[in-house]
This record gives structure tokens, sequence and C-alpha cells, in this order.
């Protein structure tokens, strides 16, 4: 098995969804005697696992994996929370001998990871439901225009549907009295680890992405997503929480209220998730020292252009 250099990179397989990062990671891992640490935030979540593109037993090939499929879908289980779990992961498996491999899309976890937050209060679950229905009844720009009175200089770097963060800001204010953006330069040294990661960004053609995230969330519907939400639905799984706030889940919830027939559920998650793809990739292209690899992780090329860069 080829070695890499004494001083081991932590690696990072990050993209796009539906872009193979699973199949590179495990790839790698296979090559390289790594261990996967799961970054993405949907995945984390138990019995979410329709539309999350959870790696199967077969598809893990025997690699092992981490942080998947073990949070309640009714926890809100932050970055901050995710941070902390992979920081323990990673020395756990560099105690083994083993190099840690992040897989995953979720561009904020991996941004936290690098740079730890600042302890923030816990989440008031009854305020953060009074914004979510403010959303709900008036729109994200209400929000938005709510933190630009409270805190502009958050609100001006937050669009206007990024709902999820303007919440937490004004969330943050009516629990502290403070302005999040006064806050969020007092965070914790990063740790050591963090000047050795090591990033690998898939960057497949728009088009031939677009068309697979479409048959993909085609072929979600039609293998029982819907019935997975009823059933998560039904052993008390809020509407409102992270976990059935994601892509499809979001629709479907939609369609089960009444409020979208399905057909237009179907269509809006594939605009959903294309939305998503967009913005992962807008994210990735800040990330500092990150090496693009142009095509999908499944493209043979792929893989020897970032076995070369590892020198295996």
């Amino acid at each position: 098995m080829p070695s890499l250099p004494r001083s081991r990179p932590v690696l990072v397989i990050a993209g796009p969804t539906a872009s193979g990062k699973t199949a590179l990671g495990v790839e790698l891992g296979l090559r390289i005697g790594g261990e996967i640490i799961n970054c993405d935030s949907v995945q984390v979540y138990k019995g979410i696992e329709i539309a999350t593109a959870k790696p199967s037993e077969a598809e893990m090939r025997g690699v092992t994996h981490h942080l998947i499929g073990y949070v309640d879908p009714n926890v809100n289980y932050t970055a901050a929370d995710w941070a902390r779990d992979a920081a323990k992961k990673i020395v756990e498996i560099e105690s083994r001998g083993n190099v840690p491999i992040l897989v995953g899309g979720t561009g904020f976890y991996l941004r936290t990871l690098r740079q730890p937050l600042f302890d923030a209060p816990a989440t008031d679950a009854e305020l953060r439901e009074r914004f979510r229905e403010i959303q709900r009844r008036h729109g994200p720009a209400h929000l938005h225009r709510m933190l630009r009175r409270l805190d502009p200089k958050l609100a001006a770097k937050l669009p206007e549907k990024d709902y999820v963060r303007v919440i937490r800001g004004l969330e943050f204010y009516f629990q502290t009295g403070q302005r999040l953006s006064r806050k969020q330069p007092e965070r914790d040294a990063p740790p050591e680890f963090a000047y050795r990661l090591q990033i690998f960004v898939l960057n497949p053609p728009r088009d031939e992405l677009y068309r697979l995230i479409n048959a993909r969330t085609e072929k979600h519907f039609a293998d029982g997503l819907v019935e997975e939400a009823k059933r998560l639905r039904g052993s008390g799984v809020r509407d409102d929480t992270n976990a059935l706030g994601a892509h499809a889940y979001r629709r479907v919830c939609e369609y089960l209220r009444g409020e979208r027939a399905l057909d237009s559920a179907v269509e809006r998650s594939k605009q959903d998730v294309r939305n998503y793809a967009k913005r992962q990739r807008t994210w990735f292209r800040k990330e500092p020292g990150a090496t693009w690899l142009n095509g999908f992780g499944t493209d043979p090329e792929i893989r020897a252009e970032l076995f070369k860069s590892l020198n295996l």
C-alpha cells in the first residue's frame, strides 16, 4: 500500500451534490488505508435515507465510515456540533495510524472545522419557531429587513433567501442583546490539524451534473421518498426540523400538507438541488488552497489525477 509523507495530511473530498464524492473517497480510502468522516449536514440524521445519498454497505466497500446516521432527526445539530465530533474522529483515526478523509459537500461544516466558532447560547426552540412562523407567513425578505435594523453589518453579508443564517442572527440578538457581527471575530484558535487539511473539489460539467441531479431526484420519488417522509412525520419528526427541511423532504412535506401537487414537489425539488449545487461551487471557490478536479469522482482520469497529486 502506498504511504503518504510522515507529516500526514487530513484529506478532504468536496464538491457539489451528485458529483461522485463518495465513490472517490472510498477509492482513496482503499488506496491509502483511510477512514471516512461524513461532511454532509443531512447524512448525519437517523432515518433520513432516500434523498441523502448515504452510502450503502456495498458502496462503502469495507472502508470505515464515521458520523453517518447517528443524530436524532428532531435535534438541531449544528456546524459547531459536527466540528467537535469530527475533530474527535480525526484524532482517533490518526491514533490508529490511519488517514482521515472528510467526504461531503457541506462547506460550512468544513469552514467551521478550520475556523472554530465562538461559544454561543443554546438554541431557544420557542424563539426559533417564532421566527420560522414569520418566515412562513411573510417570507425571508421580512426577516432580512428585521436583521438589517438590528445588525446591519451581518445583514449586508447574507442574501435575503438565506433565512437559516438570518434567523440565527436574529436569535443571537434577542437572546444576548448583542450583534452577532461583533461577536463572530471572537473565535477559538484552529486545531493543529486544520493546517494539514488538503482539499480536493470535484467540478463536473454543469449540464451533465444537472441531468444527473434531475434523474436522481426522480428516482428518489420512485423509490419511496413520499412514504419515507410519511413514516418520519408519523414517528414524531417535525416538518420544521433541519432534517425534513432539506431539499426534497421540504417539498414532500409541502405536498403532504396539501400546499403543493406531487408533480410540483418533484420539479421544485430538482430546482432546489440544482440551485444547491450552484451554491456549493460558489462556496468552494472561496475555500483557500483547494485543488479543483474537473470531472466526476467516478471518472478514471480524475482518480488518476488525485492519486498523482498525492504522490500515490
